[in-house]
C-alpha cells in the first residue's frame, strides 16, 4: 500500500474550513433564536450540541461538493502524455 502524507497546510485548510461552518451554524442558531421571540439567549448554550451536529453536516456537504468538483475537473483536464 503506498503512504499518504496530509500536509500541515492542507490541514489548516480543513480547520478553517470546519470553523466556517461552525460559525455558519451558529450565526443560524442566533437566527432562530432573534426571530422567536419567546426563546432566551440562554438557548447558544443549551443548544451547542445540535449547533455542532449542524456544522458537521455543513462540513460533509462542502466535501461532497469539492469531490464533485475536483472529478468533473479531472474528467475535463486533458490528461498529459506519458
Amino acid at each position: 500500500m503506498k503512504d499518504t502524507i496530509i500536509s500541515a497546510r492542507r490541514k489548516k485548510i480543513e480547520i478553517i474550513t470546519f470553523i466556517i461552518c461552525f460559525v455558519i451554524a451558529n450565526l443560524a442558531n442566533v437566527y432562530a433564536i432573534m426571530t422567536y421571540r419567546n426563546t432566551s439567549f440562554s438557548e447558544l448554550f443549551t443548544s451547542l450540541g445540535y449547533v455542532t451536529v449542524a456544522a458537521i453536516v455543513l462540513y460533509i456537504i462542502w466535501s461532497i461538493i469539492r469531490i464533485i468538483f475536483y472529478g468533473v475537473k479531472s474528467l475535463v483536464k486533458p490528461k498529459k502524455a506519458r
